[in-house]
């Protein structure tokens, strides 16, 4: 079983500081990618050490480990290769960049090269379509890959070096990246150099300028409300809207209507609409309900009206069962169907 580290029980504390004291268990997932740091993924040690050090039980934490796809259950190489396969990248040819590092690397997916270097996945979508076909190499984009892209790229990778994403900062390993993603600054020199921002980015930012779109201003200074009583922000003036010519009276927005308000015009629109379970409301019955003895002429009509199907079997229900019903409702209906044809004949 593996002993953490004291640096990393250290960096275990200091994550759990950054909660409330009794918000404690919302430090898991940092705590799971800083034991994915130590160890390249999420061990039955890592489960059994976030479950001791936020006081949860193995289950609790084996739930939310095997939940995320980020949290690796079984060793990974230094470099994830993940290839997008979604219906973006897929019909630019995506999956035809996965299929050739699988022939190349000779693994499949989720598999790791026997030096232990590579790990590749694909996966459903990178969030990146106006890029594709995509490829990220833990977490970090190469843009427009072909199948010999991707290839120079891995080749890279096993020789030692580190190839320069498309985007984004440098690339380091899965256990740094982990290190990161647990809330720890990338102490390496020039970590967050190099990357520069792509061509779709920089056009949706010139076509903003073009027509003066901007985001609203906002001061990130800005305190946030807790939400209790005196430390609440002032009602807003709701802005009177403009004349329409209109001489229909105003009539109150949905969403300013209260749920019960709603609620009642949703299930009685018109207050002379019965409605079955309105206190004191009778919905009335349209005549009779048919007689016992009509059931068989029903059953002919409507065999008579549906063909059989393919294998020669009667459309609908068995007909053994449906004769045995009819039988069973004349026999307990006979009574009533006396009583109903001696009120016709009156």
């Amino acid at each position: 079983m593996t002993v953490f580290t004291d640096e990393t029980r250290t960096r275990a504390r200091e994550i759990i500081a950054r909660y409330p004291a009794d918000r404690s268990r919302s430090a898991l997932l940092p705590l799971l990618h800083l034991v994915q740091a130590e160890e390249g993924y999420v061990s039955p040690a890592g489960v059994a050490f976030c479950a001791e050090v936020l006081g949860l039980n193995k289950a609790q934490v084996g739930a939310v480990a095997s939940f995320y796809t980020m949290y690796k259950r079984r060793p990974t190489g230094d470099w994830l290769v993940s290839v997008c396969t979604n219906t973006m990248c897929n019909v630019l040819g995506g999956q035809e960049v996965y299929d050739t590092l699988a022939e190349h690397l000779g693994v499949g997916h989720d598999e790791t090269t026997g030096d232990g270097k590579i790990t590749l996945e694909h996966a459903e979508c990178l969030a990146a379509c106006d890029y594709g076909p995509v490829m990220t190499v833990n977490y970090d984009f190469f843009d427009g890959v072909d199948p010999q892209t991707a290839v120079g790229v891995v080749d890279e990778l096993r020789a030692g070096g580190r190839p320069t994403p498309s985007r984004g900062a440098r690339l380091c390993t899965l256990k740094e990246m982990a290190v990161q993603l647990a809330g720890f600054a990338d102490e390496r020199e020039g970590a967050v150099a190099d990357g520069v921002p792509g061509e779709p980015t920089l056009r949706g930012l010139r076509l903003a300028q073009q027509h003066g779109i901007s985001a609203p201003g906002f001061d990130p200074n800005t305190p946030i409300r807790s939400g209790k009583a005196g430390d609440k922000p002032a009602p807003a003036t709701p802005a009177k809207a403009a004349p329409t010519g209109s001489t229909a009276p105003d009539v109150a927005a949905p969403d300013r209507k209260s749920p019960q308000v709603r609620t009642a015009e949703t299930r009685q629109p018109d207050a002379k609409t019965a409605v079955p379970d309105a206190p004191g409301t009778k919905v009335p019955v349209d005549g009779q309900p048919p007689a016992a003895g009509d059931a068989r002429a029903a059953e002919a009509a409507g065999a008579a009206a549906n063909k059989p199907a393919g294998d020669a079997k009667p459309a609908g229900d068995d007909t053994g069962a449906q004769e045995r019903n009819l039988r069973e409702a004349e026999s307990n209906g006979g009574g009533q169907d006396s009583a109903h044809d001696k009120g016709a004949q009156k």
